[in-house]
Protein backbone atom coordinates (compact mmCIF):
# COMPACT_ATOMS: atom_id res chain seq x y z
CA UNK A 1 0.00 0.00 0.00
CA UNK A 2 1.56 3.34 -1.01
CA UNK A 3 1.55 6.36 1.83
CA UNK A 4 1.53 9.19 1.17
CA UNK A 5 4.82 11.74 3.02
CA UNK A 6 5.68 15.01 4.71
CA UNK A 7 2.85 17.52 4.56
CA UNK A 8 0.78 16.18 1.79
CA UNK A 9 -3.02 16.27 3.03
CA UNK A 10 -5.18 13.15 2.27
CA UNK A 11 -8.66 15.42 1.44
CA UNK A 12 -8.44 19.57 0.84
CA UNK A 13 -11.39 21.93 -0.35
CA UNK A 14 -11.49 25.49 -0.96
CA UNK A 15 -14.42 27.21 -1.20
CA UNK A 16 -16.42 24.24 -2.09
CA UNK A 17 -20.40 25.39 -2.64
CA UNK A 18 -23.73 23.55 -3.29
CA UNK A 19 -27.01 24.08 -3.29
CA UNK A 20 -30.54 22.27 -4.27
CA UNK A 21 -33.74 23.86 -5.17
CA UNK A 22 -36.39 23.59 -3.02
CA UNK A 23 -40.42 24.10 -3.71
CA UNK A 24 -39.41 27.51 -2.01
CA UNK A 25 -36.27 27.95 -3.97
CA UNK A 26 -32.70 27.19 -3.44
CA UNK A 27 -30.68 25.88 0.08
CA UNK A 28 -27.11 26.38 0.36
CA UNK A 29 -26.31 22.86 1.94
CA UNK A 30 -22.03 23.71 1.60
CA UNK A 31 -20.90 27.28 1.88
CA UNK A 32 -17.74 28.00 0.49
CA UNK A 33 -16.27 25.11 2.87
CA UNK A 34 -12.23 24.73 3.00
CA UNK A 35 -12.10 21.65 4.36
CA UNK A 36 -8.17 19.95 5.21
CA UNK A 37 -7.76 16.59 6.54
CA UNK A 38 -3.57 15.52 6.71
CA UNK A 39 -2.86 12.07 5.64
CA UNK A 40 -2.62 9.54 8.28
CA UNK A 41 -4.74 9.34 11.44
CA UNK A 42 -8.67 9.74 12.07
CA UNK A 43 -9.95 12.43 10.84
CA UNK A 44 -14.06 13.20 12.35
CA UNK A 45 -15.79 15.29 10.17
CA UNK A 46 -18.71 16.51 12.18
CA UNK A 47 -21.93 18.59 12.73
CA UNK A 48 -25.57 17.99 13.25
CA UNK A 49 -27.41 16.44 10.63
CA UNK A 50 -28.20 18.36 7.89
CA UNK A 51 -24.69 20.03 8.08
CA UNK A 52 -23.86 19.69 5.18
CA UNK A 53 -21.52 16.80 5.47
CA UNK A 54 -22.67 14.25 3.54
CA UNK A 55 -23.06 16.30 0.86
CA UNK A 56 -19.54 17.18 0.93
CA UNK A 57 -18.43 13.82 0.65
CA UNK A 58 -20.88 12.84 -2.23
CA UNK A 59 -18.90 15.42 -4.00
CA UNK A 60 -15.65 14.48 -3.06
CA UNK A 61 -16.43 10.86 -4.46
CA UNK A 62 -17.83 12.48 -8.07
CA UNK A 63 -21.47 11.45 -7.16
CA UNK A 64 -22.87 14.85 -6.76
CA UNK A 65 -21.96 18.28 -8.97
CA UNK A 66 -20.08 20.81 -6.61
CA UNK A 67 -21.54 24.56 -8.03
CA UNK A 68 -18.07 25.85 -7.45
CA UNK A 69 -14.82 26.03 -5.56
CA UNK A 70 -11.71 23.06 -5.64
CA UNK A 71 -11.19 19.51 -4.15
CA UNK A 72 -8.35 17.51 -4.34
CA UNK A 73 -7.55 14.12 -3.28
CA UNK A 74 -4.13 13.41 -2.43
CA UNK A 75 -2.92 16.43 -4.26
CA UNK A 76 -5.26 15.42 -7.28
CA UNK A 77 -8.11 17.81 -8.82
CA UNK A 78 -11.31 15.50 -8.55
CA UNK A 79 -13.79 14.79 -9.93
CA UNK A 80 -11.81 15.76 -13.24
CA UNK A 81 -9.02 13.60 -12.58
CA UNK A 82 -11.05 11.29 -9.93
CA UNK A 83 -9.76 7.93 -11.94
CA UNK A 84 -6.59 8.45 -11.34
CA UNK A 85 -6.97 8.34 -7.41
CA UNK A 86 -10.09 6.37 -6.93
CA UNK A 87 -7.81 3.11 -6.08
CA UNK A 88 -6.33 4.83 -3.01
CA UNK A 89 -10.00 5.51 -1.77
CA UNK A 90 -12.56 3.03 0.09
CA UNK A 91 -15.63 4.79 1.20
CA UNK A 92 -19.23 3.57 2.57
CA UNK A 93 -21.60 6.49 1.84
CA UNK A 94 -24.94 4.11 2.19
CA UNK A 95 -25.95 0.58 3.53
CA UNK A 96 -23.81 -2.00 1.62
CA UNK A 97 -25.75 -4.30 -0.48
CA UNK A 98 -24.60 -7.86 0.19
CA UNK A 99 -26.40 -11.64 -0.27
CA UNK A 100 -28.08 -12.57 2.79
CA UNK A 101 -27.68 -16.50 2.57
CA UNK A 102 -24.23 -16.38 1.13
CA UNK A 103 -21.45 -16.37 4.20
CA UNK A 104 -19.39 -13.05 4.96
CA UNK A 105 -16.53 -14.83 2.79
CA UNK A 106 -18.74 -15.63 0.43
CA UNK A 107 -19.58 -12.23 -0.15
CA UNK A 108 -16.16 -10.88 -0.25
CA UNK A 109 -15.07 -13.21 -2.71
CA UNK A 110 -17.36 -12.40 -5.33
CA UNK A 111 -16.48 -8.31 -4.81
CA UNK A 112 -13.33 -9.46 -4.81
CA UNK A 113 -13.34 -10.96 -8.07
CA UNK A 114 -15.92 -8.45 -9.56
CA UNK A 115 -13.19 -5.35 -8.67
CA UNK A 116 -9.85 -8.01 -10.40
CA UNK A 117 -8.65 -8.32 -6.68
CA UNK A 118 -6.75 -11.83 -5.46
CA UNK A 119 -9.21 -13.84 -3.51
CA UNK A 120 -6.25 -13.65 -1.00
CA UNK A 121 -6.95 -10.61 0.01
CA UNK A 122 -10.75 -12.16 1.35
CA UNK A 123 -8.92 -13.78 4.53
CA UNK A 124 -6.62 -10.64 5.10
CA UNK A 125 -9.63 -7.98 5.39
CA UNK A 126 -11.13 -10.66 7.59
CA UNK A 127 -8.39 -10.49 9.69
CA UNK A 128 -8.05 -6.75 9.78
CA UNK A 129 -11.82 -5.81 10.95
CA UNK A 130 -11.86 -8.98 13.93
CA UNK A 131 -14.08 -11.04 11.50
CA UNK A 132 -11.63 -14.14 10.73
CA UNK A 133 -13.73 -16.33 12.76
CA UNK A 134 -17.05 -15.61 11.68
CA UNK A 135 -16.46 -15.45 7.97
CA UNK A 136 -17.97 -18.84 7.54
CA UNK A 137 -21.15 -17.41 9.20
CA UNK A 138 -24.15 -16.04 6.89
CA UNK A 139 -24.83 -12.76 6.37
CA UNK A 140 -28.22 -12.44 7.59
CA UNK A 141 -27.14 -13.82 11.09
CA UNK A 142 -24.79 -11.08 11.14
CA UNK A 143 -25.10 -8.40 14.20
CA UNK A 144 -25.72 -4.73 12.95
CA UNK A 145 -22.10 -3.54 14.11
CA UNK A 146 -21.02 -7.51 12.07
CA UNK A 147 -22.94 -6.20 9.33
CA UNK A 148 -20.96 -2.60 9.37
CA UNK A 149 -17.17 -4.34 10.17
CA UNK A 150 -18.07 -6.50 6.69
CA UNK A 151 -18.86 -3.09 4.82
CA UNK A 152 -15.19 -2.04 5.91
CA UNK A 153 -13.92 -4.93 4.87
CA UNK A 154 -15.28 -4.61 1.64
CA UNK A 155 -13.78 -0.76 1.37
CA UNK A 156 -10.10 -2.62 2.16
CA UNK A 157 -9.74 -5.34 -0.18
CA UNK A 158 -7.97 -3.01 -2.64
CA UNK A 159 -6.20 -1.55 -0.35
CA UNK A 160 -6.58 1.56 0.10
CA UNK A 161 -4.82 4.97 1.22
CA UNK A 162 -8.63 6.78 2.42
CA UNK A 163 -11.10 5.56 4.43
CA UNK A 164 -14.03 7.26 4.00
CA UNK A 165 -17.22 6.40 6.19
CA UNK A 166 -20.06 8.65 6.54
CA UNK A 167 -22.02 8.06 9.84
CA UNK A 168 -20.67 4.36 10.68
CA UNK A 169 -22.45 3.86 13.81
CA UNK A 170 -25.90 4.84 12.87
CA UNK A 171 -28.22 2.37 14.50
CA UNK A 172 -25.61 0.66 16.21
CA UNK A 173 -25.64 -0.28 19.52
CA UNK A 174 -23.39 0.72 22.54
CA UNK A 175 -21.37 -2.52 21.72
CA UNK A 176 -21.41 -2.05 17.78
CA UNK A 177 -20.56 1.14 18.28
CA UNK A 178 -16.85 0.07 20.35
CA UNK A 179 -16.37 -2.31 17.61
CA UNK A 180 -16.48 0.19 14.75
CA UNK A 181 -14.23 2.92 16.77
CA UNK A 182 -11.93 0.01 17.36
CA UNK A 183 -12.11 -1.03 14.23
CA UNK A 184 -11.03 2.88 13.09
CA UNK A 185 -8.45 3.28 15.44
CA UNK A 186 -6.39 0.16 14.57
CA UNK A 187 -6.98 0.99 10.50
CA UNK A 188 -5.39 4.54 11.18
CA UNK A 189 -2.77 3.20 13.35
CA UNK A 190 -1.53 0.63 10.47
CA UNK A 191 -0.95 3.88 8.57
CA UNK A 192 -3.96 4.64 6.67
CA UNK A 193 -6.07 8.02 6.72
CA UNK A 194 -10.15 7.51 8.33
CA UNK A 195 -12.29 10.12 7.74
CA UNK A 196 -15.50 9.71 9.32
CA UNK A 197 -18.80 11.84 9.30
CA UNK A 198 -20.58 11.82 12.43
CA UNK A 199 -23.46 14.01 14.54
CA UNK A 200 -22.44 12.15 17.67
CA UNK A 201 -19.45 14.34 18.80
CA UNK A 202 -18.89 12.31 22.04
CA UNK A 203 -18.17 9.27 20.12
CA UNK A 204 -15.39 10.47 17.98
CA UNK A 205 -13.89 11.83 20.48
CA UNK A 206 -12.59 8.82 21.72
CA UNK A 207 -10.45 7.45 18.73
CA UNK A 208 -9.93 11.33 16.34
CA UNK A 209 -6.80 12.49 15.93
CA UNK A 210 -7.81 15.83 14.38
CA UNK A 211 -11.56 17.31 13.87
CA UNK A 212 -13.48 19.83 11.86
CA UNK A 213 -16.74 20.91 13.05
CA UNK A 214 -19.03 22.78 10.38
CA UNK A 215 -22.67 24.20 11.13
CA UNK A 216 -24.75 24.81 7.93
CA UNK A 217 -22.32 24.42 5.39
CA UNK A 218 -19.61 26.78 6.70
CA UNK A 219 -16.68 25.57 8.53
CA UNK A 220 -16.44 26.26 11.85
CA UNK A 221 -13.52 24.89 13.61
CA UNK A 222 -10.82 22.67 12.19
CA UNK A 223 -7.23 21.15 13.72
CA UNK A 224 -6.57 18.37 16.22
CA UNK A 225 -8.87 17.49 18.83
CA UNK A 226 -6.48 18.70 21.68
CA UNK A 227 -6.36 22.44 19.72
CA UNK A 228 -10.40 22.63 19.08
CA UNK A 229 -11.15 21.86 22.54
CA UNK A 230 -8.64 23.99 24.25
CA UNK A 231 -8.79 26.65 21.61
CA UNK A 232 -12.05 27.79 23.03
CA UNK A 233 -13.74 31.34 23.68
CA UNK A 234 -12.07 33.14 27.07
CA UNK A 235 -13.79 32.47 30.16
CA UNK A 236 -14.55 28.96 30.39
CA UNK A 237 -17.55 27.76 32.09
CA UNK A 238 -17.41 27.27 35.75
CA UNK A 239 -19.62 25.11 38.28
CA UNK A 240 -20.59 27.70 41.19
CA UNK A 241 -21.93 26.23 44.55
CA UNK A 242 -23.94 28.89 46.67
CA UNK A 243 -26.83 28.36 49.35
CA UNK A 244 -29.08 31.01 46.97
CA UNK A 245 -28.45 30.37 43.17
CA UNK A 246 -31.19 33.00 42.42
CA UNK A 247 -30.00 35.36 44.04
CA UNK A 248 -26.21 34.68 43.15
CA UNK A 249 -27.50 34.17 39.48
CA UNK A 250 -29.31 37.85 39.29
CA UNK A 251 -25.70 39.02 40.96
CA UNK A 252 -23.69 37.28 38.23
CA UNK A 253 -25.77 38.78 35.20
CA UNK A 254 -25.74 42.10 36.50
CA UNK A 255 -21.78 42.07 36.11
CA UNK A 256 -22.24 40.81 32.31
CA UNK A 257 -21.62 36.67 33.11
CA UNK A 258 -23.65 34.11 31.60
CA UNK A 259 -25.66 32.00 33.99
CA UNK A 260 -27.18 29.38 33.72
CA UNK A 261 -29.28 26.33 36.70
CA UNK A 262 -27.54 23.02 36.68
CA UNK A 263 -27.93 20.40 38.94
CA UNK A 264 -25.33 21.34 41.39
CA UNK A 265 -25.99 24.99 41.76
CA UNK A 266 -25.08 27.70 38.69
CA UNK A 267 -23.00 27.10 35.57
CA UNK A 268 -21.44 30.59 34.67
CA UNK A 269 -19.72 31.55 31.57
CA UNK A 270 -17.88 34.73 30.45
CA UNK A 271 -15.29 35.61 33.44
CA UNK A 272 -11.73 35.43 32.30
CA UNK A 273 -10.63 34.94 35.47
CA UNK A 274 -12.83 32.74 38.36
CA UNK A 275 -11.63 35.60 40.64
CA UNK A 276 -14.29 37.75 39.28
CA UNK A 277 -17.19 35.50 40.45
CA UNK A 278 -15.70 35.28 43.80
CA UNK A 279 -15.52 39.31 44.04
CA UNK A 280 -18.81 39.84 42.59
CA UNK A 281 -21.19 37.57 44.88
CA UNK A 282 -18.65 38.61 47.94
CA UNK A 283 -19.80 42.71 47.32
CA UNK A 284 -23.47 41.04 47.65
CA UNK A 285 -22.39 38.99 50.69
CA UNK A 286 -22.92 35.78 49.08
CA UNK A 287 -20.57 33.04 49.53
CA UNK A 288 -18.92 29.81 47.57
CA UNK A 289 -19.21 26.92 48.67
CA UNK A 290 -17.60 25.23 45.39
CA UNK A 291 -15.87 26.92 42.01
CA UNK A 292 -14.68 24.55 39.62
CA UNK A 293 -13.94 24.76 35.83
CA UNK A 294 -16.26 22.70 34.13
CA UNK A 295 -14.67 19.71 31.79
CA UNK A 296 -14.65 21.19 28.15
CA UNK A 297 -15.37 18.76 25.52
CA UNK A 298 -16.43 18.98 21.30
CA UNK A 299 -20.10 18.77 22.11
CA UNK A 300 -19.37 21.45 24.28
CA UNK A 301 -17.17 23.50 22.46
CA UNK A 302 -19.37 22.30 19.20
CA UNK A 303 -22.41 24.33 20.83
CA UNK A 304 -20.38 27.63 21.55
CA UNK A 305 -19.56 27.98 18.18
CA UNK A 306 -23.25 26.97 16.80
CA UNK A 307 -24.57 29.14 18.97
CA UNK A 308 -22.02 31.86 17.54
CA UNK A 309 -22.96 30.97 13.95
CA UNK A 310 -26.51 31.79 14.65
CA UNK A 311 -26.25 35.45 15.81
CA UNK A 312 -23.62 35.88 12.86
CA UNK A 313 -26.26 35.03 10.07
CA UNK A 314 -28.16 37.73 11.14
CA UNK A 315 -25.95 39.77 9.52
CA UNK A 316 -25.66 40.86 6.08
CA UNK A 317 -22.04 39.18 5.55
CA UNK A 318 -21.78 35.49 6.56
CA UNK A 319 -20.07 35.07 9.70
CA UNK A 320 -16.33 34.27 9.78
CA UNK A 321 -15.47 31.00 11.40
CA UNK A 322 -15.14 31.20 14.97
CA UNK A 323 -12.04 29.95 15.27
CA UNK A 324 -9.53 27.98 12.86
CA UNK A 325 -6.38 25.80 13.13
CA UNK A 326 -4.87 25.62 9.44
CA UNK A 327 -2.92 22.66 7.83
CA UNK A 328 -0.28 22.92 5.10
CA UNK A 329 -2.13 24.41 1.93
CA UNK A 330 -1.53 22.07 -0.81
CA UNK A 331 -0.66 24.82 -3.07
CA UNK A 332 -3.16 24.34 -5.85
CA UNK A 333 -3.29 26.46 -8.69
CA UNK A 334 -5.88 28.35 -9.64
CA UNK A 335 -9.45 27.91 -9.37
CA UNK A 336 -11.32 24.92 -11.11
CA UNK A 337 -14.53 24.00 -10.64
CA UNK A 338 -16.13 21.11 -9.41
CA UNK A 339 -17.91 19.04 -11.73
Amino acid sequence: MAMTTGHELAVSTRSLRKSFRTIRGSRVAVHGLDLDVPTGGVHGFLGPNGSGKTTTIRMLLGLLHADGGTMHIFGTPVPRRLPEVVARVGAIVESPKFFPAFSGRHNLRLLADAIGTPRSRVDEVLEETGLADRGKDRFAGYSLGMKQRLAIAATLLKSPDLLIFDEPTNGLDPAGIREIRQTMRRLADEGRTVLVSSHILSEVEQVADTVSIIGRGRMLAQGSVAGVIGGGQTGGAVEVGVADPESAGHALRRAGLEVALSSGGLTVSGADDPAMITRVLAEQRIYLNRLVPTKRDLESVFLELTREDTLGAATAQPAAPARRTAYPDPGTAGPEEGR
